[in-house]
């Protein structure tokens, strides 16, 4: 019973996430931060699927976490395998949100509110998607830091980065993006507890 109520948390994360993602951030290249901001990163400049490029990116940091922090690695490659494949299956999805979503403030929003969702249902059933999140929790446990500040300042960078390489990027609602991400997944996550 404890793999199918697992199974089903990841299927029903990992599509929301893949909604949020394609229906709202892909037709306004907009990013998010963490591992699936630079999978969309990858995505706008090489035009390599989303969910390839954050298993991509994961990989070494999934090695990290095998080596030094065994229950992490347990705990994400689930939900790193399984979302990455719901992902790029939904990517269809950002023709349909080009046409009808209304402006890249609604995507931002709405988005980051799917994606937040999808991540706070996974992080309560101790599921992650990996990527730089797992980075900054294994950075937090070692350098005794909030992991939510880690989190955050990776999730700046990635999108100051993000929006200076990409130029279609806007760093505004980006930020919108992340901040909905964050305060959707605290909620999430809060309640829970």
């Amino acid at each position: 019973m404890y793999f199918i109520n697992k199974t089903l948390i990841i299927l029903v994360g990992s599509l929301l996430i893949a909604l949020g993602i394609n229906f709202f951030l892909v037709p306004f290249h907009l990013l998010d931060g963490g591992g699936i901001g630079l999978g969309l990163i990858i995505h706008y400049l090489l035009d390599i699927k989303v969910g390839i490029a954050i298993l991509c990116i994961s990989v070494p940091i999934f090695l990290l976490a095998w080596i030094y922090y065994r229950p992490f690695f347990y705990n994400g490659i689930h939900g790193l395998l399984i979302s990455s494949v719901v992902i790029d299956f939904f990517y269809p999805l950002h023709i349909v949100g080009g046409k009808f979503v209304t402006s890249s403030m609604v995507g931002a929003i709405c988005g980051g509110i799917l994606i937040g969702c999808g991540v706070g249902i996974m992080l309560r059933s101790k599921i992650t998607l990996g990527g730089t999140d797992l980075l900054a929790q294994m950075l937090a446990k070692r350098l005794h830091f909030n992991p939510g500040l880690c989190i955050l300042s990776i999730d700046i960078v990635i999108v100051s980065f993000g929006s200076i390489l990409v130029e279609a990027v806007s760093f505004v609602y980006s930020c919108v993006t992340v901040i909905s991400v964050g305060i959707t997944t605290s909620f999430i996550v809060k309640k829970h507890y």
